[in-house]
């Protein structure tokens, strides 16, 4: 029982000495080993490292891409003095540890505000050089490169690399939405008037041509009516008089038959004529002669 209990010290003691002595760093890490607050060492490889205890100790800072991402979208003006508000994040990570911990003690929110300073300021130049029209859609990818390598130049002062700059969205203030709104409206209304305006004026000029057309169509197919119908009647006078030629009296008789037809159609007709009328030729006898009793049959 006597020898178990100075074992067991100097396990203890082991232990804590290798704990104080030993660590590990990912392959995802760096670390930077600190003597007596100094900076001694700068660990880049993983695995198990010894330092000394007591008098050593050691920040381990991650070296993956990290995200900077603004929690309200920031205020530029563009060339024409027009406001906008861009939302944008920032991917960015470390690449000289020592240089990291010497500009901003290692501090991740330090380093972040002078990224956000650096990316505004980057921002605030490019947008002050361009239109709303190409802040919103014309150049907003050479927007981001141009400020993403101004940015990455400037802060590899503190051993951060900028990897990447992205505007999520870019918008116009409220006031002014609404001032473009009304402005596109009114925009709007004008073409439509205009257009409402030309189809009008087109509308009236078709029907006008539509009638001209139609009254000359009509014009020529009456004129065409007129000449068929004329060509007609020549060609039936023609036959008639081919056909009549051939038995005048017949002709003559025929058409005093008709002409009486004609005339005494209703029975309340009444004519006064002399007996000896030429038109009651063939009312007489055979010969032509008026018979005794002359009068109205």
């Amino acid at each position: 029982m006597r020898m178990v209990m100075p074992a067991a010290i100097a396990a203890l003691l082991a232990a804590f000495v290798a704990s104080a002595s030993l660590y590990t760093v990912d392959q995802r890490q760096n670390a930077i080993v600190f003597q007596l607050g100094e900076v001694r060492e700068i660990v880049t490889q993983p695995g198990l490292h010894f330092k000394w205890p007591l008098i050593q100790n050691v920040r381990i800072f991650d070296m993956r891409v990290l995200t900077y991402d603004d929690a309200e979208p920031l205020r530029f003006l563009t060339s024409g003095n027009r406001p906008v508000l861009v939302d944008s994040f920032v991917k960015w990570r470390i690449v000289d540890v020592r240089q990291y911990y010497v500009s901003v003690q290692g501090d991740e929110m330090r380093a972040a505000t002078r990224i956000r300073q650096t990316i505004s300021g980057g921002l605030r130049d490019e947008f002050g050089a361009r239109t709303v029209h190409d802040v919103v859609s014309g150049e907003r990818e050479s927007i981001m490169k141009t400020v993403r390598e101004k940015a990455d130049q400037d802060l590899r002062r503190i051993g951060v690399q900028i990897v990447d700059v992205r505007l999520k969205r870019v918008d116009l203030p409220q006031e002014v939405s609404e001032s473009v709104y009304r402005r596109m409206e009114a925009e709007r209304k004008r073409i439509a008037n205009e257009l409402r305006s030309t189809g009008g004026a087109d509308g009236e000029r078709i029907r006008a041509d539509a009638d001209r057309q139609r009254e000359v169509i009509l014009a020529e197919a009456y004129r065409d009516a007129q000449r068929i119908k004329g060509e007609g009647d020549a060609k039936a006078s023609a036959i008639y008089a081919q056909a009549f030629s051939q038995n005048p009296e017949f002709y003559a008789f025929y058409r005093s038959m008709e002409a009486y037809r004609s005339t005494f159609r209703s029975k309340t007709d009444l004519m006064l004529l002399e007996p000896n009328s030429e038109f009651f030729r063939y009312l007489k006898d055979a010969n032509g002669r008026t018979p005794a009793q002359g009068g109205r049959k």
